[in-house]
């Protein structure tokens, strides 16, 4: 699970580094939170195959989903990308989607919004239920995108879906938290997996800008940053017969790693 994708300094470093990552860690499905990658706020349909392109295999979004509207007609056409099952029915966008590995074996990815701090939406634990109740049965390896700005949200979405799903993991506060833990029936968590982007930033915007209208009031566009870029994930190894977490690691690929990454593919870097 790739976290946030911020901008073009994200989109980057996933173009050089996933190929090479993948093999490396022989990782059989990648899945991408994309809701900053388009300018730091929202997709595109051709930021969308941009990362198809590159090797993620589903993508989740968020808060900003509908900030670029013409993604609405790939989110309504395409198979592997997600909204939030806790939006509106009548949401554009899919609830949840089934996606193969590179072996064959399905695997479900579910997105969620937390209700701390965030718009209203509808009950996320409601939501869930809902679609789990849907999955066919032969579907074991399930994927939870818990996309919140409170730990309290993602904690308790971690356990109540613990011993249900393969893997409960959060996005949206793009700072990769130091908890990740299998936990005790056997779902794999982790608070935030961290922001795929630019670090010498506040949250992948250029820090000048920020830092003038939190201090000033003064109206300033939050341009994404360049400097410092990492891609930030988190592996999750799964036994693919009853989708019970077996290992959860960190990952974070900075720009040099990324550059030998795209070297040794044949990747202009």
């Amino acid at each position: 699970m790739i976290g946030d994708i911020v901008g073009n300094p994200g989109r980057k470093i996933v173009r050089q580094a996933l190929r090479g990552l993948t093999k490396r860690d022989s990782i059989d499905l990648v899945v991408a939170n994309a809701e900053n990658a388009a300018g730091g706020s929202g997709l595109t349909p051709a930021i969308y195959d941009e990362l198809i392109e590159a090797g993620v295999g589903g993508i989740t979004l968020g808060d900003h989903i509908y900030r670029r509207r013409a993604i609405i007609r790939t989110l309504q056409t395409k198979s592997n990308i997600v909204k939030p099952a806790n939006y509106p029915s009548d949401a554009p966008g899919r609830d949840h989607c089934v996606v193969r590995t590179s072996k064959g074996d399905k695997v479900a990815i579910i997105s969620l919004i937390g209700r701390v701090f965030m718009k209203p939406v509808d009950c996320p634990f409601a939501a869930v239920d809902r679609v789990l109740e849907k999955l066919e049965e032969d579907v074991q390896m399930i994927l939870v995108d818990m996309h919140a700005e409170a730990t309290s949200d993602m904690q308790l979405m971690g356990r109540f879906l613990d011993g249900r799903v393969s893997a409960v993991l959060g996005t949206h506060t793009h700072v990769p938290t130091a908890d990740e833990t299998i936990l005790p029936n056997g779902t794999a968590f982790q608070c935030d997996v961290g922001m795929t982007g630019p670090y010498e930033s506040i949250l992948g915007r250029r820090i000048d800008r920020v830092l003038q209208t939190t201090r000033h009031f003064t109206p300033t566009p939050f341009d994404v940053a360049s400097a410092d870029v990492r891609l930030s994930g988190t592996l999750v190894d799964v036994d693919e017969a009853n989708g019970r977490a077996l290992a959860i690691k960190r990952i974070c690929v900075e720009e040099s790693e990324a550059v030998a990454f795209a070297n040794a593919e044949g990747f202009a870097t």
